[in-house]
């Protein structure tokens, strides 16, 4: 296939012509500060519902061996719903703008919230995720709106910033929801709800438009509302297969931890809602260290590939540590595991979007983002799924596991040289 090269809208071209005068320029203020507020109330939104879901599942469930199947379940019904959607909201962002789509996801995952924490029958917790995963592809959006309104050799960077805000998030997310639990596992849920309809008011009233007309899609046709069809055409692009490809790869057990590390903390170190959310906590602030701290010293002497395949070897470290955790039932292991893995995992995101961001142009930020989106989603369906019958079937260890031998298939593919290396 010949060397991939995506059209450049003029705006583009004006940056790359004087980069150091125009990134000053070209960055709406107001739009970054509304984009970073909107991901960290995202990341509490989002977190803060993690300690407690296996506590909301257990009045329901007779078997002990069924809790983690069904907890594991409610992430890849979300998944699921993800997948279907992320491809039409990144469509209908690149037509009508972003602003209008993450106005509706944001209301949809405030819905979704209370339902879930409404509950009352295990089908009103699956409600609850099915109508938070139609509306979830508000993450593809949000990194669409900020690729708008950034210029293409400062995205990577930026994008570390709102890993680092999103890494604030989860840190107060999950520990303020392990301590509201205390008053009763669905007031983390009611919480989210609000602090979610908060960011929907305040989008309303003061977010700017990112995406101008002249840049947006003209026509949406069926084809482009297909998750199915847009993998295909993703994925028939040379260098967005590889990325994509070893991306899929390491977001398989990366739903699998997330989905069941709840259940693994709870059945092997007998751990509370409270000390659950702590340790979730790790993970934002891993990402507040490794993006305020490291990433800009590794920007500097590194591209986004080798900064990827660096996360990718900590992610690998760390699924080490936490299997060993699970043989040992030494939960210090855990806790190195987690740091380790956290710090791979936060610099893996940023330079995976900055690749993915710099292959294409302004129209097509939202079919890409929504694109990766599906491929995410698609992904942290299978992995839960996996994860939950392996954890069950072949012990606590299993999933960290399968994250060792994915990631090591996942890293020579994206570490393979390509004719588009200088694009990437």
């Amino acid at each position: 296939m010949s060397r991939f090269k995506p059209q450049r809208s003029e705006h583009q071209q004006i940056i790359e012509q004087n980069p150091e005068q125009n990134t000053k320029q070209s960055i709406d203020k107001h739009a970054l500060v509304f984009g970073l507020i909107s991901v960290f109330l995202c990341g509490i939104g989002f977190s803060i519902i993690t300690p407690v879901v296996p506590f909301l599942v257990q009045p329901y469930i007779s078997e002990p061996g069924e809790q983690a199947i069904v907890v594991t379940l409610l992430t890849s019904v979300y998944a699921f719903c993800v997948f279907f959607a992320a491809p039409v909201l990144g469509a209908l962002s690149d037509k009508y703008g972003r602003r209008p789509l993450l106005l509706i996801c944001l209301l949809g995952s405030a819905i979704g919230y209370f339902v879930f924490g409404l509950g009352g029958a295990l089908w009103i917790l699956f409600a609850g995720r099915i109508i938070e995963g139609i509306t979830g592809g508000s993450i593809g959006t949000i990194f669409a709106y900020f690729a708008d309104i950034i210029p293409p050799e400062q995205r990577t960077k930026y994008f570390g910033w709102v890993s680092a805000v999103v890494g604030v998030g989860t840190i107060i997310g999950p520990t303020l929801g392990g301590l509201l639990a205390k008053f009763g596992y669905a007031v983390p849920m009611y919480f989210g709800a609000i602090i979610t309809l908060l960011n929907v008011l305040y989008g309303f009233f003061f977010m700017p438009e990112s995406l101008n007309k002249k840049n947006r899609l003209q026509e949406i046709t069926l084809r482009r509302l297909n998750p199915f069809i847009q993998l295909v055409h993703l994925l028939s692009t040379k260098n967005l297969k590889r990325l994509f490809i070893s991306a899929f790869l390491l977001w398989i057990p990366n739903g699998s931890l997330q989905a069941v590390f709840s259940q693994f903390t709870l059945d092997t170190f007998s751990w509370k809602p409270a000390l659950i959310g702590l340790m979730f906590s790790i993970m934002g602030f891993q990402d507040i260290i490794s993006q305020g701290f490291i990433m800009p010293r590794l920007l500097k002497k590194s591209t986004d590939k080798q900064i990827a395949m660096l996360g990718m070897v900590s992610e690998i470290i760390g699924y080490g540590l936490i299997a060993l955790s699970a043989l040992f039932s030494f939960y210090p292991l855990l806790i190195a595991g987690m740091f380790i893995f956290g710090f791979g995992d936060s610099i893996f995101g940023p330079s995976f979007n900055g690749m993915l961001s710099k292959s294409v142009d302004s129209s097509e930020q939202g079919r890409i983002q929504g694109g990766s989106q599906s491929i995410q989603a698609l992904a942290r369906m299978i992995g839960p799924i996996i994860g939950g019958q392996i954890y069950v079937s072949l012990g606590h260890a299993a999933p960290a596991v399968m994250g060792i031998i994915l990631i090591a298939v996942a890293a020579p593919i994206l570490n393979k040289r390509t004719s588009t290396e200088s694009v990437l």
